[in-house]
């Protein structure tokens, strides 16, 4: 009897205790599955760029907001997502884990961990669509980005917060510059993010590997939708890498961000909008392939000290076809930037690398944030450089030229000579200022073409050792004084009566 009541009462309390708990989910049903395309039924709330959640754990998201229909992309392996599947709304627009963790990491464009160290520590979830810092938040452009690269530091200057396109057709060395550039802020104070865009994993292994070498991963992150990734990873990548870019810029960091390339970006877009039925437009890209990238490259900024005072500079690549800058997504592409570094196919024949061409490329802003010593020595370079490409075709078919003309071929040739660089080796900012003034100054005349780059090479060793206290002046005041400019004069003499020519 005891245990009958016993029962009754635990029963009795049992039901007491129990309470229903209602749970709405928002639910859909997939319609039809293509080349990583879903359209579902359902889903009345779902949001633009909202993540889904479909069997297994696996994630898409929102592109299509249709009267009954939504049209998504899965972020993965799409074959196990099968017609009349149930998809669930997760309620929060599409995000990446961001921190400090992530420097020095490999990761995908959702986040994930691809270099084999382990997962990464979530600190934060950043959306990667922001809308960019309004004009109030900005100031302007006015601290140099050094990439060590003789050519663009001196000819085509970038400053903190700039959007300077690198343009060229393939195998010119546009990756070759970031890569040179990622490397050269080494000790600078900026943080890297270098985004692959459908590159080879192979490719962007070696980059990796180079960047160890250098001690560059240190402060740099690498986004990764490789070649094998479907075409929805392609299309988030620049905007993750952006947002990790954010964090830090937030944070009162500067950062400097690669996208490597826009072309391919693009394509992804294209191959994504017209999975989606969206309309076509030129050159079968979607009418809205400018605000793809104009939304992007105004997310890189400098903000004022109100709003944290970091920076984002941003060097996206392009990929031309034959040398043709007039195609559609280059133009739009020059058209957002702030100034282009165009590499020309002919000159990287002919063994000019970096091949700059001169006339084509531009910084819009870059100069007002040049450093004084390069700005001082290198006036008028640039259009030295212009002049001696005209004068250079039209000699070859004039026979007897006057004194003039022929010494300013002759300058041209040895500028020429001087702004040939070896891919990974970045110069310091005095390194740079003391070989364009030995050029400018006409120290370099009397020296033979062929034996200009020995020249340079060991001037710059015999600056660095018996002429430090000139390069030590030069990097301390960034700027060449009189002073300095005397004991310059008198070192390249004193190294060129050394000089075998």
């Amino acid at each position: 009897m005891t245990n009958k009541t016993d029962i009754i009462g635990e029963l009795r309390k049992q039901v007491e205790a129990f309470k229903v708990e209602s749970k709405m989910e928002s639910v859909g049903t997939v319609l039809s599955v293509a080349d990583g395309v879903v359209r579902m039924s359902g889903l009345s709330n779902a949001k633009s760029q909202e993540m889904l959640e479909f069997p297994g754990g696996i994630l898409g998201v929102a592109l299509n907001i249709e009267e009954e229909t939504i049209g998504a992309v899965v972020l993965g392996e799409f074959s196990k997502i099968n017609e009349g599947d149930v998809v669930k709304s997760t309620g929060q627009v599409l995000s990446i884990p961001v921190g400090e963790k992530v420097i020095g990491r490999v990761v995908s464009p959702l986040g994930v961990a691809l270099d084999g160290k382990g997962d990464i520590p979530q600190e934060k979830m950043q959306p990667v669509e922001r809308i960019a810092a309004g004009v109030m938040a900005r100031k302007p452009v006015s601290v140099p980005l050094q990439t060590g690269i003789k050519a663009i530091d001196a000819l085509i200057p970038i400053g903190r917060g700039q959007r300077e396109l690198i343009i060229g057709d393939r195998q010119t060395g546009k990756t070759a510059i970031a890569i040179d550039t990622i490397i050269n802020q080494k000790g600078q104070g900026v943080k890297c993010v270098y985004v692959a865009i459908g590159q080879k994993e192979s490719k962007i292994a070696s980059i990796q590997a180079k960047l160890e070498e250098a001690g560059a991963m240190e402060y740099t992150t690498i986004v990764l939708a490789g070649a094998s990734d479907p075409a929805s990873l392609s299309y988030i990548a620049p905007y993750s890498g952006c947002a990790i870019a954010e964090y830090f810029m937030e944070k009162g960091e500067d950062v400097l961000i690669v996208f490597d390339d826009l072309s391919k970006h693009a394509w992804a877009y294209r191959e994504i909008s017209l999975l989606l039925r969206r309309p076509p437009g030129r050159e079968a890209y979607p009418g809205d392939v400018f605000y793809l990238h104009s939304r992007l490259l105004e997310r890189s900024a400098r903000l004022n000290e109100k709003f944290g005072g970091g920076s984002i500079t941003a060097l996206p690549i392009i990929e031309t076809q034959g040398g043709d800058v007039s195609a559609y997504i280059p133009t739009n592409v020059i058209s957002i930037t702030d100034g282009q570094i165009y590499l020309e196919s002919d000159l990287f024949f002919k063994g000019q690398r970096p091949a700059l061409n001169i006339g084509l490329s531009v910084s819009r802003v870059g100069s007002a944030a040049q450093t004084k010593a390069i700005k001082g020595v290198s006036k008028t370079l640039k259009v030295d450089l212009a002049q001696f490409r005209e004068l250079e075709a039209f000699a070859q078919f004039a026979s007897d030229l006057d004194e003039a003309t022929k010494s300013q071929i002759e300058r041209g040739r040895r500028a020429m000579q001087v702004m040939k660089q070896d891919q990974y080796a970045p110069l310091s900012v005095a390194e740079q200022t003391v070989i364009v003034y030995a050029l400018n100054s006409g120290n370099l005349d009397d020296i033979d073409v062929d034996k200009i780059n020995e020249f340079e090479a060991k001037f710059l060793e015999y600056m660095n050792t018996a002429g430090h206290t000139v390069m030590n002046a030069i990097t301390e005041t960034l700027q060449v004084s009189d002073e300095t400019k005397a004991e310059l004069e008198e070192r390249i003499k004193e190294f060129k009566s050394t000089f075998e020519n």
